[in-house]
Formats: C-alpha cells, sequence, structure tokens
C-alpha cells in the first residue's frame, strides 16, 4: 500500500469545465475502438457502487447488433448519506453531458437521457439551459444526439438500473430478471449504456487527459479518484474527492472528531465498520486480497459513542421496509421481519439467541431475493448486529 497517499486531495471532478467543446470535438474524430480501449486501459469501474468496468459496458453496448441504442445517465441519487451527484450536475453539468456524447458516438446512440432524482426538481431548469446549450453546439458540428432530463418519483429501487428502466418506459418501478442485461435489453428492449453521473464525470476526465493519468491515482484493482460524501459526527462534513485504496484508519484521523466509534460505509446498504477494524479496512475493489476492502458509491457517515448503534439499525430497516418494492417475498416479508425481530429482542419478548435467527434471514434474503436492494439489508444488519451485539439488547 501506498504511504500517506490516502488522503491526498484530488481535483478532477469539479476542476474547469470550459473546455467541453474542445474535448468533444476531440474526441468524436477518434475511433471509437480507440476511446473503448483507453476507458478499459484506465480501469474505471461504476462509481454507483457496483464496481462494473465501464470500457466494458461501452464496448458491449457498442457491439450489440441494433440500429436504436440509447445512453442513459443515473442521477437518481437515493442511497442514504449521498449527495455528491446533485453537486457534479449543478457544478460542471457539461462534463457529464460531454462524457454522455461521447459514449452515444462510441455506441452509436442518438439519444440520452438523465434520469434525475425526484427530490432534485429543484436542479431541472439550470440542467436544460445546459443541455439546451450542448446540443446547440452538437448541432453546429453536426452530430446527431439530444438529452432529455426524466424526472423519476421517489423510488430508492429506481435507482437499480432494470427498474429505471421500467419507470421510463411507464411502468411499475421493479428489478427485471438478468440475464438479459441492459447492454443487449436496456431502456424499450435495445441495447443501453446506463452509468452513474460520477462515472461519466471520470469518462470526461480519462477522454480529456487519458488513460494514464487516471490509472496512475489509487492501487492496483482500485484505479483512480472517487467522490466520498462525509456526513455525520465530523467536523468536516462535505463533499470530498480522493484516491481509492485509503484505509479507513486515515479516513477517520483525517475526518473523526476524535471518539468515532463506527463508520458507514455506503450508506444504508454498505458495512457498518467498528473501530477495531478501520486499520485493516481500506476502501476500494480489490476484495479480500489485502484485508477487508469495500467499495462505496460514496456515502460515508461517521459515528461517534454517543450514537446507539440499535437506533442506527432501526433506522435502516424502517427505510429498507418502505422502500422495498414488494416484488419478491424474500426482502418484502424479510425486511418487515427483520424490523419486528430487533424491536422484540429490545424490548424483551425475545431473547438474544434470537438475533441468531435474524442473522441467518437476513443471509437467506442475500442469496435469494431479485435485486440488490433486499440482498444488501444484510451488509448493514449483519455488520451492526454482529459488532455491537450488546447494543441491540440493552
Amino acid at each position: 500500500m501506498k504511504t500517506n497517499f490516502q488522503l491526498k486531495k484530488v481535483d478532477f471532478i469539479f476542476n474547469n469545465e470550459n473546455d467541453w467543446e474542445e474535448v468533444l470535438s476531440k474526441n468524436l474524430n477518434r475511433s471509437r475502438q480507440d476511446i473503448i480501449n483507453e476507458l478499459i486501459s484506465s480501469e474505471l469501474k461504476g462509481r454507483g457502487g457496483a464496481g462494473f468496468p465501464t470500457g466494458l459496458k461501452w464496448k458491449l453496448s457498442a457491439d450489440a447488433n441494433d440500429e436504436t441504442k440509447y445512453v442513459i445517465c443515473n442521477a437518481d441519487e437515493g442511497e442514504p448519506g449521498t449527495f455528491k451527484d446533485r453537486e457534479i450536475l449543478s457544478k460542471v453539468p457539461f462534463k457529464v453531458l460531454t462524457a454522455m456524447a461521447i459514449c452515444a458516438y462510441v455506441i452509436g446512440a442518438k439519444e440520452g437521457y438523465i434520469y434525475l432524482r425526484g427530490e432534485y426538481f429543484f436542479l431541472q431548469p439550470e440542467i436544460n439551459n445546459a443541455i439546451n446549450e450542448f446540443e446547440y453546439y452538437c448541432k453546429e458540428i453536426n452530430f446527431d444526439f439530444s438529452i432529455k432530463i426524466f424526472m423519476g418519483s421517489g423510488a430508492y429501487i429506481c435507482g437499480e438500473e432494470t427498474a429505471l428502466f421500467e419507470s421510463m418506459e411507464g411502468k411499475r418501478g421493479e428489478p427485471r430478471n438478468k440475464p438479459p442485461y441492459p447492454s443487449s435489453y436496456g431502456y424499450m428492449g435495445k441495447p443501453t449504456v446506463i452509468n452513474n453521473v460520477e462515472t461519466m464525470a471520470h469518462a470526461y476526465t480519462i477522454c480529456n487527459y487519458g488513460a494514464k493519468r487516471f490509472y496512475d491515482l489509487g492501487v492496483q484493482y482500485s484505479r483512480g479518484s472517487k467522490l466520498y460524501s462525509v456526513s455525520g459526527d465530523t467536523p468536516k462534513p462535505g463533499i470530498y474527492e480522493l484516491e481509492l485504496g485509503m484505509s479507513l484508519s486515515d479516513f477517520v484521523d483525517e475526518f473523526g472528531d476524535g471518539d468515532t466509534k463506527a463508520v458507514q460505509v455506503g450508506g444504508a446498504s454498505g458495512f457498518l465498520v467498528p473501530r477495531k477494524k478501520f486499520n485493516e479496512t481500506t476502501i476500494g475493489y480489490q476484495g479480500k486480497l489485502t484485508g477487508i476492502s469495500l467499495p462505496t458509491g460514496g456515502s460515508m457517515m461517521l459515528f461517534n459513542s454517543s450514537r446507539s448503534m440499535y437506533n442506527v439499525l432501526d433506522n435502516y430497516l424502517v427505510f429498507f421496509h418502505e422502500e422495498s418494492c414488494g416484488q419478491c417475498t424474500p426482502c418484502r416479508v424479510g425486511c418487515q421481519q427483520l424490523l419486528k425481530g430487533i424491536k422484540s429482542v429490545k424490548n424483551g419478548q425475545k431473547n438474544a439467541q434470537y438475533l441468531d435467527k435474524l442473522l441467518q434471514l437476513a443471509e437467506t434474503m442475500q442469496f435469494t431475493a431479485k435485486c440488490g436492494l433486499g440482498q444488501s439489508v444484510a451488509n448493514s444488519f449483519s455488520s451492526i448486529v454482529e459488532n455491537f451485539r450488546e447494543e441491540m439488547i440493552y
């Protein structure tokens, strides 16, 4: 692991975007395969949390044999504790629009959409102004590509890509079965590239500066920088761009209040890491190659000793219970039973051993729920119950 690199401030995302016309024109004169190779070489992975290789995603849609294709920017930023995408769209919208256009050129699409979170309705006028300016330039250079905003309606489940497609098609927002995958069967049944707002912004950086400048940041399997939404018990709340691969210990040293007992990495669907595991935990996509490595869509919530982990878990489970689409039994019933279960243990109706049954239920949900919502409930539930079991009882 690099020394002292973790908290090096990076300024790719929010730096000057005044050269977007030049970046777009330059890349429209490159070969499609050259741009794909650049993205693959950079090892950029999806910044929404899933971490799928962006270059591969673009390549799969480019290779799909269909005359109609789509580019969609997922701006349904519904994960609790995450607020970075809102800032990107507000401060540097042309980076996102330019990356969408480059993607459209690569895969052969003529239409793009920004699926904007319902609570971000206030951003719509200024984004539309940027779109109008952007499309005017596209017409000047004879590039046939248009972008529209599609407003979400406040459903957390629609952050899942296939539920997002269903929503856009006027259907109930529920996840589809996979396969087929969006690269061959996405919006309106057509090949679709769908990327998170931050992923698009990083694609702009790579198309502007080249793969090496991005690749040189981070560590093996976790290249580049990442935006972090820092909140909770911290004297430095806000949005920070840092290299991937930093240790959680260094993160807490920088952003903690001196009494941090746990950090929730990745929002409600992520993992809660206790103080005793700060040193062995890094942020990235390395898996178990070097201790514990956790990916995150950006949410980093710090909790000090004044916080009840039972209350934190109760809050998460209420959220999951309310946001479950109800399509599959493991999630619909499982979220309800986990919530009832911890309350029963807390008020003494069930003994402490009942927590073990709840852990088994959470594990079952992880393997049987249809989409990421039900599957990820086990992340926060298990990490909180296993590390703060005493707070679930007393």
